[in-house]
């Protein structure tokens, strides 16, 4: 009996495995489901002054939300956070091209580049704001200096890539410099180019909520300072779960507009697997 019990058991258990295998949304929902229950349970004996549950971030955020402060901290933070994004993204995405395909410049940049992203930016903060003050513009300038070098690194690091054979079977048909890159270098660079910007997405939200700790302090990360300066911790975990949630959406949209212009990589892979 006790050997047959043990085997329904067992085979139960490997059918519960295989249900979550078969269904990752389902298991990362009941782990988040689970990592709550546990939270609440535990934080409610805990010291409000230092932690929180979830059902009193849950009534803050209604409060905030009611209020109107978080969708006016959120818009504040959305202005040099899409700025800031958009100069990394560009700027990034030149710079790179520029030291992978011509070595004068990358010998000639590549001394700056590599000291910039050694310095810490808390250190450039005090400078920052001197030149470029404590509005949105200081903002973005401390955005850019974090959001920028995965996008410059990973652009040049696909250029490098670019498999040999495929210039040259290129040039063998007569192709002019312009069409190599635009027909043969482009396509191959745009994982690596989306890699960097997945990367620089999650230090743009670092940035943008370091800059707001320093310079005039509005959004999400001024929200954060002023209502840990008074021991709100529940509405602490507002703004802090946001910056988590904004962190989250944005990396996705990035993937979902990586597999839009990398379908040809899919096919390539789906062919690989099928021969």
């Amino acid at each position: 009996m006790s050997g047959g019990s043990h085997s329904v058991g067992g085979t139960t258990m490997s059918r519960f495995v295989k249900f979550l295998f078969e269904r990752p949304n389902i298991h990362r929902g009941a782990v988040i489901v689970v990592f709550f229950v546990l939270w609440e349970l535990v934080a409610r004996d805990a010291n409000p002054f230092f932690m929180t549950y979830p059902s009193a971030i849950l009534a803050a955020f209604q409060k905030l939300i009611a209020s109107g402060e978080l969708a006016t901290a959120l818009l504040a933070s959305m202005v040099p956070f899409a700025i800031g994004m958009a100069i990394s993204i560009v700027l990034g995405f030149v710079i790179g091209v520029v030291i992978g395909q011509w070595w004068y410049w990358e010998r000639t940049l590549d001394p700056f580049i590599d000291a910039l992203y050694a310095i810490p930016r808390v250190a450039l903060i005090p400078l920052v704001i001197l030149w470029a003050g404590l509005g949105v513009t200081g903002k973005v300038t401390i955005l850019v200096s974090l959001a920028i070098f995965p996008v410059i690194i990973n652009t040049y690091s696909g250029i490098r890539d670019v498999r040999g054979a495929y210039l040259e079977v290129a040039r063998a048909f007569g192709a002019t410099e312009s069409q190599i890159f635009f027909k043969v270098t482009l396509p191959a660079i745009v994982p690596f180019v989306m890699a960097g910007i997945r990367m620089a997405v999650g230090l743009a939200i670092v940035g943008t909520v370091i800059a707001e700790f320093f310079t005039a302090l509005t959004g999400l990360g001024g929200m954060i300072v002023t209502y840990a300066n008074v021991f709100a911790t529940d509405k602490v975990f507002v703004p802090i779960i946001v910056v988590a949630l904004m962190g989250v959406g944005m990396t996705e949209l990035v993937r979902l507009v990586e597999k839009r212009f990398s379908r040809w990589r899919v096919l390539e892979r789906q062919h690989t697997n099928a021969g």
